[in-house]
């Protein structure tokens, strides 16, 4: 399906504003994009990433799932909507929106990473720490995501030397996770 023209100018403008770091621009430019072709997810999916870069997680869910509405199919719309939902304590709501990804061939990065934080969820950090590692060793991965990951497994290795005893270790709300939430994109 074509594009509208003005849709991939001001996306790559809103790419571009994000990299400079002129957020209201950006907004602006993914805003202006969505309007330009109200069926198209891409978007609404930049706008949240956009969005919770700048903190705002509660826009930044929303507009997660407004890209989900026009792509149920977006696998990493739906793996950051989850994430989102995770590093908000709501792990039961997470999974539920990461179901359909647990269905992604085993070559998929995100498979692994969906099982790692779920597993996580449970305090089961050696099965958190495989596979999260074995996300990292899939190809093609997302730079991005694998160095937020990679953070990820340093923090579980962490907990994990702690014993899952300690304070800090136990439930969804680990220190890890609201430090990643802060860092998402």
């Amino acid at each position: 399906m074509d594009h509208p023209p003005d849709l991939d100018r001001l996306l790559a403008e809103g790419m571009a504003a994000s990299r400079e770091g002129r957020s209201d621009a950006a907004f602006a430019f993914f805003q202006r994009a969505s309007e330009a072709d109200p069926a198209s997810a891409l978007p609404h999916f930049l706008l949240a990433s956009e969005q919770a870069s700048a903190g705002d997680f509660a826009q930044a869910e929303l507009s997660f799932a407004n890209a989900l509405l026009l792509a149920p199919d977006f696998a990493l719309a739906r793996y950051q909507l989850g994430l989102l939902q995770f590093t908000s304590s709501r792990a039961p709501v997470a999974l539920l929106t990461w179901q359909p990804l647990l269905s992604l061939p085993e070559s998929d990065a995100l498979l692994h990473f969906v099982r790692g934080f779920a597993a996580l969820g449970q305090n089961a950090f050696s099965e958190s720490l495989a596979h999260l590692r074995r996300g990292l060793q899939c190809t093609p991965a997302n730079p991005a995501l694998c160095s937020d990951i990679v953070q990820v497994v340093e923090a579980v290795e962490r907990l994990e030397s702690r014993g899952s005893g300690s304070e800090e270790g136990t439930g969804t709300g680990h220190v890890l996770l609201s430090a990643y939430s802060r860092g998402l994109h």
